[in-house]
């Protein structure tokens, strides 16, 4: 079923101003939330129309509902995960930090679903986007725990299966995911001072 986009905007923006307004959960005072919000949102939304497409089909939104409740779940248990994890890296005595910057191919391919995991790396303690590689799709993601790249690649894995349905991706989530790249290798800095014949002399 395919519906105009501007009037399911207009009333998604009357639902986030009664989450913003906080207002209490008295029957009257939600419903005289939403009917403000419709005042504004649906005139905001018709006047900016042009900025997304002309028509939404509901029965696809009503698919990928589920996999955004995924995507922000695996996303909020990543974020409490790294946020405990950075602390005891800043807080131990030995500051266990390796930084390291990876190379994590993507299968998603549309703008958004790029941005949107981009995003989720840089928001998540511990990691962040650096930059994308249009030739190559892939993201270069700095992570401080550079001794198991795996383990900096594993969650934005995760989130890739999610987006692959969430935004209708041409690729599966069954795909398999290309290999990642370690910028600095298996070296070793201590090793290579010795093998260029460094004298710290």
């Amino acid at each position: 079923m395919r519906v105009r986009t501007w009037p399911v905007v207009g009333v998604v923006f009357a639902i986030l101003w009664v989450f913003v307004r906080g207002l209490p959960l008295a029957p009257v005072s939600i419903v005289r939330g939403l009917l403000a919000g419709l005042l504004v949102g649906l005139p905001v939304a018709f006047v900016f129309r042009r900025l997304y497409s002309k028509d939404l089909d509901l029965g696809r939104v009503m698919r990928a509902l589920p996999y955004a409740g995924l995507y922000l779940g695996a996303f909020t248990w990543e974020l409490l995960r790294a946020n405990v994890d950075v602390a005891y890296r800043v807080l131990s005595p030995g500051m266990p930090i390796e930084p390291e910057v990876i190379l994590v191919p993507l299968r998603v391919e549309s703008d958004i679903a790029i941005t949107v995991i981009a995003n989720s790396i840089t928001i998540t303690p511990g990691t962040v986007t650096l930059d994308y590689d249009d030739e190559t799709n892939a993201l270069y993601v700095h992570g401080v725990n550079g001794r198991d790249p795996e383990a900096i690649a594993e969650p934005i894995r995760t989130w890739e299966n999610y987006a692959l349905e969430l935004f209708n991706e041409a690729a599966s989530p069954s795909d398999p995911p290309p290999d990642i790249v370690v910028s600095g290798g298996e070296r070793d800095s201590t090793t290579d001072r010795q093998e260029e014949g460094v004298d710290d002399d």
